[in-house]
């Protein structure tokens, strides 16, 4: 980072990060989903506003994407502050490329901790000069096309790439694999886990994966017996496998798991076991009229009053009072 960068947003910071999407009709609606939907859910799982987005388009008008109509929250204006600035867009890109709005997209990325662009919204970051001596990619059926294009930037295959104040990113995969690196920097990797947890979603990749290969099931280079131990305790939720269960399962002793989860994730199997079941129990408390006793015995609590403190515990507030909140 230069003197004159601002702290990355990609590092520790509870903080609440203020995040514009730029959508322009003919994106990917994949793409919007990939990229607003990892923050949504860290939101959701936290109880919090850590992610306080907000999607606009250059007309304040829905952007019809990939035959789907987005809902926004206004026009982009330039003079509005925010923390990161996200491009999203697809087919037509070329049309949109004004002299107004890329004086807009410089003003705003000034202002701005970071700003980046998914997919085709690459060509309108780059076309704007905030990509001139970065690295970057694109989706790879445009990478030869946007490397004759734009010269003086350093091309490369990867997923997505971070350089400095600015990110972009190949498609709506590396999209997604992109958010789930912000949660996790921001706050932690049983964060981004939950989140990851959330959609089902186990295939997360490198950065530096090259865009055309396809790696399945590992976490980021993570340690596959933490993998393996995740598994065995999201299956057994409701009726939870002792620690030394757990690890004698995953083929190792109950000392060593502990230090792949200190070391992976930051925390003791145990402490990240009840924080598993704990935001199951907040959906079914915040979602459903089921009675708190049972959803105790449905996330693995001894009681409805154990249930009651350890939920209190993690979230400020009782579940009751919750639910009538």
């Amino acid at each position: 980072m230069t003197k004159s960068e601002k702290p990355t947003i990609f590092r520790a910071e509870r903080e609440t990060l203020k995040v514009t999407f730029l959508v322009f009709s003919g994106s990917s609606i994949m793409c919007v989903a990939s990229a607003v939907d990892p923050l949504r859910a860290a939101n959701r799982i936290s109880g919090e506003t850590l992610f306080d987005f907000k999607l606009v388009s250059l007309t304040g008008e829905a952007p019809v994407t990939t035959g789907l109509p987005v809902a926004v929250g206004g026009r982009f204006d330039a003079a509005e502050a925010t923390d990161m600035l996200v491009v999203v867009a697809g087919f037509g890109t070329q049309n949109y490329a004004t002299s107004a709005l890329l004086a807009g997209l410089r003003r705003a990325a000034r202002a701005a901790r970071a700003c980046g662009g998914v997919e085709a919204g690459t060509w309108l970051v780059a076309r704007a000069g905030l990509l001139e001596g970065r690295s970057a990619t694109t989706h790879w059926e445009d990478m030869e096309d946007f490397s004759a294009a734009f010269p003086g930037v350093d091309v490369r295959p990867d997923r997505y790439v971070i350089d400095g104040p600015v990110f972009t990113s190949g498609g709506a995969s590396p999209t997604f694999d992109l958010m789930l690196h912000l949660v996790r920097t921001r706050l932690g990797m049983a964060a981004a886990l939950d989140v990851a947890s959330v959609f089902i979603y186990d295939q997360t990749r490198a950065a530096t994966d090259a865009q055309p290969l396809v790696s399945l099931g590992r976490l980021d280079g993570y340690d596959p017996r933490l993998a393996q131990a995740i598994r065995l305790m999201e299956a057994h939720v409701d009726e939870p496998l002792t620690i030394d269960a757990v690890a004698k399962r995953a083929g190792v002793t109950a000392r060593t798991l502990e230090s792949i989860f200190r070391k992976s994730i930051g925390e003791t199997p145990g402490a990240y076991y009840l924080r598993l079941r704990l935001p199951a129990a907040r959906r079914l408390v915040v979602d459903t009229r089921i009675a708190m006793a049972d959803i105790a015995g449905r996330t693995g609590f001894s009681s409805a009053a154990a249930f009651s403190r350890a939920f209190s515990r993690a979230f400020g507030e009782a579940p009751v009072r919750l639910r009538r909140g």
